[in-house]
């Protein structure tokens, strides 16, 4: 039997990804240091949190005394050094901007313990450059866990060039932990899920861009045809339309090849602030939990 040597778990960023990490370690019970600049945006995370335990305890997966323990395992800060301060693994899942991850990651290489492991939950941005910007690129590694993350069994584990192979099996174990399948990949622009997934979520903007087809004729047909549970349309709408964006640019730039390439129409709609599901608008509108679809206007070539 595996014994996991980890307790304290630091989790930077309450987004998204960042309150579904902090949930998943939480309810296993691990000692959560909950991290972000803004007490708002902690605020805000918690809530999640708690919400998706009650749909869970409606469920009868979880009871309310397990609830009350998960959220009693989260400690939430605005003190970056003194979240980190005696974390066994830090997980920043920042917003995908490489400034700022590199700026986290020199900050809390300063101030976390020496022997703790530094993971980015990125989903695209090279573990290596990350780790350069430490004093300990041993020990920096990727974890990207996947959107809902208390739902999605997946967690890509990144090895950056300089990573050790001991933090990477105890990356794997504590995944396994978590009840997560950890899948080992090698740090190449977009690693596995994004360098497939984003070009098809392209030629799929492309083919409404060119006229092919309208939106839901589009994720129709990926749905019935090709067994997707979501289209790819209205999936880039719940990732976001920028954060899409982003990993197409690091793509396109760390291969240099035009078929990465975001579609003009992909840029024209995040410059307009059309984002997806975050904004309210993306290739649909959203309202109140609804959808609806978006009678795109014509779009200059």
């Amino acid at each position: 039997m595996y014994i996991c040597p980890m307790k304290n778990i630091a989790v930077i960023g309450a987004g998204t990804m960042g309150n579904g990490i902090a949930h998943v370690f939480a309810q296993t019970g691990f000692n959560v240091s909950f991290i972000d600049i803004s007490q708002a945006a902690l605020d805000k995370g918690l809530a999640t949190i708690s919400k998706n335990l009650d749909r869970m305890v409606a469920k009868g997966t979880v009871t309310e005394e397990q609830k009350a323990q998960t959220l009693a395992n989260i400690t939430s800060t605005t003190d970056l050094k003194a979240g980190v301060s005696v974390a066994d693994l830090v997980i920043e899942a920042a917003t995908e901007n490489v400034d700022l991850k590199l700026n986290i990651f020199r900050q809390i290489d300063e101030a976390a313990p020496a022997q703790a492991i530094l993971a980015s939950n990125t989903s695209s941005i090279s573990i290596t450059k990350i780790a350069a910007a430490t004093k300990r690129p041993a020990q920096v590694i990727g974890m990207h866990f996947m959107n809902p993350v208390p739902v999605m069994k997946l967690v890509e584990v990144i090895n950056g060039y300089s990573t050790h192979e001991q933090v990477t099996k105890v990356v794997f174990e504590v995944s396994k932990v978590l009840g997560k399948i950890p899948v080992e990949v090698n740090d190449y622009p977009g690693f596995v899920a994004n360098r497939i997934l984003m070009p098809m979520i392209n030629e799929a903007i492309y083919s409404l861009f060119e006229g092919v087809a309208g939106v839901e004729e589009i994720d129709t047909v990926m749905k019935l045809g090709m067994a997707h549970p979501m289209g790819p349309l209205q999936l880039a709408d719940f990732i976001g339309l920028d954060v899409c964006l982003s990993i197409l640019n690091v793509l396109h730039d760390g291969f240099g090849n035009p078929k990465y390439a975001p579609c003009p129409l992909l840029v024209n709609m995040v410059m307009a602030g059309n984002l997806g599901a975050k904004s309210g608008q993306g290739f649909y509108t959203y309202t109140a939990g609804s959808k609806e679809l978006v009678v795109a206007p014509t779009f200059k070539k």
